[in-house]
C-alpha cells in the first residue's frame, strides 16, 4: 500500500503562487508516474498534470500549460506542483495520485487509472 499526503495549500491573491507538495511512503516500489488533480465545488475532478518518474517529463493540462510546473525529489519520494499567476478558476481542492505499473500518457486525464491518491489539499485564489 502507498499513502500520498499533500500539503501547501492555502489561500492566496489573484496573480499569486503556491506550491504544493505530495510525500509517497508505505510499500517501497518506483512510482511509474505522479499526477495531480483538482476538483472545484459544484464540478467534477479534473487532470492537472502528471509526471513519468523516471524520465521527470510532465504533461500538462491546457488549463495551467505555461503557469504550472511539476518537479520531483526522488531521494523523498516528493513531488511538487509549483503554481504561478493563479486564478480565481484555480480555486479548488487539489489532490494527487500514483501509479506503480507503466500505462500509456495518453491515459493520464483519467482518474480511474491511477491506483492511489492522497486526501486532497485546498487551494483558494481571492481577488
Amino acid at each position: 500500500q502507498v499513502q500520498l499526503v499533500e500539503s501547501g495549500g492555502g489561500l492566496v491573491q489573484v496573480g499569486g503562487s503556491l506550491r504544493l507538495s505530495c510525500v509517497a511512503s508505505g510499500r517501497t516500489f518506483s512510482n511509474y508516474a505522479m499526477g495531480w488533480f483538482r476538483q472545484a465545488p459544484g464540478k467534477e475532478r479534473e487532470f492537472v498534470g502528471a509526471m513519468t518518474w523516471s524520465s521527470g517529463r510532465a504533461y500538462y493540462a491546457d488549463s495551467v500549460k505555461g503557469r504550472f510546473t511539476i518537479s520531483r525529489d526522488n531521494a523523498k519520494n516528493t513531488a511538487f506542483l509549483q503554481m504561478n499567476s493563479l486564478k480565481l478558476e484555480d480555486t479548488a481542492v487539489y489532490s494527487c495520485a500514483a501509479r506503480g505499473t507503466w500505462f500509456s500518457t495518453v491515459e493520464f486525464p483519467r482518474q480511474e487509472t491511477w491506483s492511489y491518491w492522497g486526501q486532497g489539499t485546498q487551494v483558494t485564489v481571492s481577488s
